[in-house]
């Protein structure tokens, strides 16, 4: 709920508590156990945000943010809260986009492999050091080839392309194994099981569609995150990825009276589980800088141990609903966050935190000069949205009188890795057919000569076996044709003699 003074009114202690605008980007946590109120904190905190003017992103665990979009209605229990805060709701729905990485429940969302990065994507795939190696030499060659990485399939052949030619590729970048290679590709075919293939590709979203207003309400874009929910690793890296994105993209800005944009992490324990050095320097890295780029991040989560003491100690903005000390794990939970709140002298923060009803909460905010203020036991205020999802209908309604409708919705598939390795290997298996069928026709020119030579060879042989044959006659041969040849001159000579005489007798 928003001031006359433009001051975040959330709950409501021993006096009404706020966030200051220009604190918001000094980042925030949610903390508390299941069923105590967090969800509805949140929403609190994203209509409050939007009345100010600052576009929200925020994950939709369970489906039941989406009333975020239509105006709430009047109950017992509000009634009961406004009568107690001495304040009127106004009820009203917030502008509101959907968005799904399976295109089922919002605007689709995509980046491209090669906008994912190494990096991350080494996260999402669980690769070992090696491995994640071996996905920056690929990545490496692909670059420097000027080979697009833009979905799975460009990277797979990429893959394959670097597997089939490691040798060739080992001086410059280094060793290449094919149980590496194969390694991501099992990563790769996992990920497509959990419908990670859907969310790389074209067109790719543009971060700046996040940062929308209207009619000066920040624009609250909600991801449909349940059934994202059951590939937790592709949900952490997609929200990492979306960090990062923002990081990169927006121009430094400094300390504005009021923040640019407020992203919310809900299930924030899946982005550390199990996290590499390297992973959470770098989500160090983006929470402690991202605020100069105008940006707040708050954290939303079970125990605030899921987070590490460097991520937990840059959140200025705390809320804490109530936590439960069946293990020891749990009492370890509940001394943590009681220490870290600057103590208040009415009551004993670690027993408070065991107390607290659904909808209480420990809650301390930075005072205008950025320092945080005492405790506050506290009860959290009514959102003016409706609280429980929309309709099925009233979503698909939402989302097709969205001004995004049709930009990201059809894919496009642009000439990328995976096209020109096949034009090369086409050209390739062209090449060698036209050699295989060269070798041919030498083979049957070598062949064909040959056998001339052979009938050459042999002809050759027949002639000179007659010659010999003819010269090697025995003595009767020879009399018999000495005879043959006496025998036929004696008979031309009869005959010549013969004609003569007829002629002479007929003058």
């Amino acid at each position: 709920m928003l001031t006359d003074n433009k001051e975040l009114y959330v709950a409501h202690g021993s006096m009404p508590l706020y966030i200051h605008p220009k604190m918001a980007n000094r980042h925030g946590l949610i903390a508390g156990a299941t069923g105590t109120g967090k969800t509805v904190s949140l929403q609190i905190l994203a209509e409050s945000f939007s009345e100010l003017g600052v576009p929200v992103f925020m994950a939709d665990m369970k489906g039941d943010l989406s009333g975020i979009s239509k105006a709430g209605t009047l109950n017992s229990f509000i009634a009961k809260r406004q009568e107690e805060f001495g304040v009127t709701f106004q009820f009203q729905g917030y502008p509101t986009r959907f968005f799904d990485v399976f295109a089922e429940k919002g605007h689709p969302l995509r980046t491209t492999i090669s906008d994912m990065g190494p990096l991350l994507l080494s996260r999402l795939l669980m690769l070992n050091d090696t491995q994640s190696g071996v996905l920056n030499i690929v990545f490496r060659i692909a670059d420097d080839n000027k080979m697009l990485l833009l979905d799975i399939k460009d990277l797979r052949a990429m893959l394959s392309y670097v597997g089939e030619n490691s040798r060739s590729f080992t001086t410059q970048y280094g060793n290449i194994s094919a149980a590496s290679i194969g390694a991501i590709q099992r990563g790769l075919l996992n990920l497509e099981d959990q419908g990670g293939d859907l969310f790389f590709g074209e067109p790719e979203f543009n971060i700046y569609d996040f940062l929308q207003t209207e009619q000066g309400k920040g624009v609250i874009s909600i991801l449909a995150a349940d059934k994202l929910l059951n590939s937790p690793k592709l949900y952490a890296t997609f929200l990492l990825w979306m960090l990062n994105s923002l990081y990169e993209e927006l121009p430094e800005v400094g300390d504005l009276e009021r923040p640019k944009f407020i992203f919310f992490f809900d299930e924030a324990h899946l982005l550390f589980d199990d996290a590499p050095e390297v992973l959470l320097d770098k989500i160090e890295q983006i929470v402690r800088l991202i605020r100069s780029k105008g940006v707040g991040v708050y954290f939303i989560t079970q125990n605030p141990l899921d987070l590490p003491e460097s991520i937990l100690g840059q959140l200025g903005n705390r809320i804490q609903h109530a936590l439960r000390a069946f293990t020891p794990r749990d009492q370890k939970a509940v001394k943590t966050a009681a220490q870290t709140f600057r103590q208040n002298p009415a009551f004993e923060t670690e027993t408070a935190i065991l107390e607290l009803a659904t909808g209480e909460a420990l809650v301390s905010f930075l005072d205008s000069k950025g320092a945080p203020c005492i405790v506050e036991r506290a009860k959290m205020l009514c959102p003016q949205g409706q609280i429980g999802p929309i309709t099925d209908a009233e979503r698909a309604q939402a989302i097709k009188q969205s001004p995004l409708y049709g930009i990201y919705e059809k894919t496009t598939d642009r000439h990328s890795a995976y096209e020109i390795l096949q034009e090369e290997a086409l050209l390739k298996q062209q090449e060698e057919e036209k050699e295989i069928l060269n070798k041919q026709r030498e083979q049957e020119e070598k062949e064909r000569i040959k056998q001339e030579k052979q009938w050459q060879a042999e002809e050759g042989r027949r002639i000179n076996n007659e010659r010999r044959n003819s010269s090697r006659q025995s003595p009767t041969e020879r009399m018999f044709g000495n005879m043959l040849s006496s025998v036929g001159r004696t008979l031309g000579t009869q005959i010549v003699r013969s004609v003569l005489g007829t002629l002479i007798k007929g003058k």
